[in-house]
């Protein structure tokens, strides 16, 4: 087996494995009053993979899982512009976790910066796109501000889902030290 072939089939593996977990997922966001989100386990797979081959991978993968996420999975939007940014962007924005590819400690990073940068993704729609539906008080906080709002709604779900991800980041790192560096593949493809 080619290492492109092995790519495209772990990528394959990791994309399912992404979608179980996507039905496995408790919704949050429509508890406060909102429009979605919800705690899973869905970054896991997506980060293992961009940390064992790159970004330019890892955000492809995430992208297809994030679209077949909306079709697939309950998706849910007010537009079509929501769906590429709660969907299509902000999955895929989980990909760039692959710039710490094969270093040390980085499934943790890639974790932390995968996480990161899916909240970015949900915070330049909750300000741009869903401004027009925030409410006048969130949280018992009133709102004035589209960027508050975002920062806090988007918080409810990223936060938890960062930290959990993290946690199985560092628990995981020790065991998959190999998978993670690509160790276990870099001898079979250099012969």
């Amino acid at each position: 087996m080619n290492k492109h072939l092995r790519a495209l089939t772990e990528g394959a593996i990791f994309t399912a494995l992404a979608m179980v977990l996507s039905y496995l997922e408790i919704p949050i966001g429509l508890s406060f009053g909102g429009f979605g989100g919800s705690i899973s386990f869905v970054m896991l797979p997506l980060v293992l993979y961009a940390v064992r081959w790159g970004a330019a991978r890892g955000v492809l993968v995430a992208l297809v899982f994030g679209m077949l996420k909306y079709f697939f999975s309950n998706g849910w939007a007010v537009s079509w512009v929501s769906i590429i940014f709660d969907y299509a962007l902000a999955y895929a924005a989980v990909g760039l976790a692959g710039i710490t590819c094969r270093r040390k400690n980085g499934l943790i990073y890639g974790g932390l910066i995968g996480a990161f940068a899916r909240f970015i993704i949900h915070f330049i729609s909750g300000v741009t796109v869903y401004a027009q539906y925030m409410p006048e008080d969130f949280l018992n906080i009133p709102m004035t501000s589209p960027v508050v709002y975002s920062i806090l709604y988007n918080g409810t779900y990223m936060l938890p889902n960062t930290i959990i991800l993290v946690v199985l980041c560092v628990a995981l790192t020790y065991p998959l030290r190999k998978y993670i560096t690509g160790s276990d593949i870099s001898n079979y493809f250099e012969k």
